[in-house]
């Protein structure tokens, strides 16, 4: 019997971003979940997901505060988030840091090294 695949977690609102994030997850041989509010992030990471994508523009959910909520709590601190934002948000991507976010990039290196980004932070390498 195969084993299921393992899960990233994505809260994530922009559907380019949605289909780019479920390609590579399948070729990665990963199963994406995408989460719109808090409190399913912090119902899943029960579930011990390879890694969380955050958008830091998402309107569902306060990410700073979700990244803190996920470094704080023991489940969930070993697990890795990559957010990714505008170019221009400079002060935003300190703040991310600074929360606990292990990688914050811009929209566009995400977009372009999102592969290699998953193999790296899922050890699919």
């Amino acid at each position: 019997m195969p084993t299921p695949p393992k899960k990233i977690l994505a809260v994530v609102d922009d559907l380019m971003f949605t289909v780019k994030i479920n390609d590579a997850a399948k070729r990665n041989g990963l199963e994406a979940v995408f989460l719109k509010s808090e409190k399913d992030v912090l119902d899943m990471v029960k579930e011990e997901p390879l890694l969380v994508i955050l958008d830091l523009n998402s309107n569902s959910v306060q990410s700073l505060e979700l990244i803190s909520k996920l470094k704080s709590n023991g489940e969930s601190k070993r697990i890795s988030i990559i957010g990714f934002l505008s170019h221009i948000q400079g002060e935003l991507k300190q703040q991310a840091q600074e929360a606990g976010a292990n990688l914050v990039m811009t929209r566009s290196a995400f977009s372009t090294n999102l592969l290699q980004l998953l193999k790296r932070h899922t050890g699919k390498l």
